[in-house]
């Protein structure tokens, strides 16, 4: 179960900019966040320039595969939020839109894991960050269907049961580490602040989900998941029909 751990008795190289990008985040998310919960509309599209002009900046220095990969997670995220919210109304913006600054923030989310996954404290101290991730979740799980809180978790047990076979079955457990502390955050803070609320009847199945469900990070890690096995597919692609048009100018 532990084959794509990594192995702990390996010194891993440490790089600033790992931590960087993860604080730089954590610390974006918390203040955006925040002021969206009584932002006005205008001041909403300001954050999505601002947005995308950090995660322009934090991808300087990345190779062009982790770029791929954010670009993939950018657009499958996007696409997945218009139908999770604005069509199943599973969860709502204030506005009853996606926020501008939602897509590039997306982007930081995902740039975010990876910088975590690949920084030497969590490649040191996975097996014990996994032990933390599966105790404070599974509490939160165990809470969220114990019929003490009003609103009641069905769906984020379920999630948090998807979240742990992705964990310890997936090719990158590392990367759904470093999925759930970020987004564990910016759910928490997000549903704090009023920006956005989740639906308290789940609209497919009609199970109770809570303010965010406990395993919310298991749909991050689908996003992750796509990217990461997509995005090498892509750059195939896009170097063959470089090669073909090359090629075809020599002819």
């Amino acid at each position: 179960m532990l084959n794509h751990f990594p192995k702990p008795d390996i010194v891993y190289p440490h790089r600033n900019k790992d931590y960087f990008i993860a604080g730089f985040t954590f610390f974006c998310v918390a203040v955006s966040l925040v002021i969206d919960g009584s932002a006005s509309y205008e001041t909403q599209n300001i954050m999505g320039v601002i947005a995308w002009i950090f995660l322009f900046g934090l991808l300087i220095g990345e190779n062009k595969e982790v770029r791929m990969q954010v670009v993939v997670a950018v657009v499958f995220a996007t696409a997945g939020e218009h139908f999770a919210s604005i069509y199943m109304e599973g969860y709502t913006y204030r506005f009853g839109n996606v926020p501008l600054y939602v897509p590039p923030g997306h982007g930081m989310v995902y740039l975010t894991a990876v910088a975590l996954s690949r920084s030497r404290f969590f490649l040191m101290n996975a097996k014990e960050l996994a032990i933390f991730v599966i105790v404070s979740g599974g509490l939160w799980s165990i809470w969220g269907i114990s019929g003490i809180p009003e609103q009641g978790d069905q769906v984020g047990a379920f999630l948090f049961c998807i979240f742990v076979i992705c964990l310890f079955k997936g090719r990158s457990p590392m990367v759904y580490l470093g999925a759930f502390f970020i987004c564990t955050w910016l759910e928490i803070i997000g549903t704090a602040a009023g920006t956005w609320k989740w639906a308290s009847i789940e609209p497919v199945f009609n199970w109770t989900q809570g303010n965010p469900p406990s395993g919310v990070a298991a749909w991050y890690c689908l996003v992750d998941a796509v990217a990461i096995g997509f995005a090498p597919k892509i750059l195939n692609g896009l170097q063959k029909m470089s090669n073909w048009y090359k090629t075809s100018l020599d002819k």
